[in-house]
């Protein structure tokens, strides 16, 4: 005779989408300084060039056409800096899944073009953790935004800062 096996099958299990999560959450107080958060690295192609273009409007010549590039130097289109800076959104890593419903909000974003990019380089942002102010109830991070390219140059840094809320109001 076959024994039937009567443990819990978790496809069965109740679902709760809650607890579909990529990290586990984290508040203000349990984020230290120097920790990384590294984003996917990514191929500037046309198609992204292209797809900059639309969302931003911006028409200068420089980004679309590759003749006036090379006129002017470039061995191919050149990156608007925009292009670049959003390469460090945060959204692109496991930074707001760390952090879930601790984020409060954005504050403020900034970078410095230190290198130009071009149509065909491959880029690798990184978030550092380089600041953390605890409020009473929130806390503000600072985070160093990097960008290499596959050369290994900086190309450009800066950035961001987050409101968070604390896991305990401090007294």
């Amino acid at each position: 005779m076959v024994e039937d096996n009567k443990a819990p099958c978790p496809m069965t299990e109740a679902f709760d989408p809650r607890s579909h999560r990529l990290a586990a959450a984290r508040a203000f107080d349990d984020l230290t300084l120097g920790e990384r958060f590294a984003l996917p690295s990514r191929t500037m192609t046309d198609a992204l060039f292209a797809a900059f273009q639309l969302a931003s409007g911006d028409n200068h010549p420089i980004h679309y056409d590759r003749e006036y590039c090379r006129d002017r130097g470039h061995p191919d289109l050149l990156a608007h800096g925009m292009q670049v800076l959003i390469q460090t959104a945060a959204g692109a890593g496991l930074f707001p899944h760390v952090i879930g419903d601790a984020l409060v909000g954005f504050l403020e974003v900034s970078g410095r073009m230190l290198k130009p990019v071009h149509a065909g380089d491959t880029l690798y942002p990184m978030l550092e953790i380089v600041d953390l102010k605890p409020q009473r109830t929130t806390g503000v991070v600072t985070m160093r935004a990097s960008v290499h390219n596959q050369r290994g140059e900086l190309v450009l840094e800066g950035s961001h800062t987050y409101l968070l809320r604390r896991t305990k109001a401090a007294a």
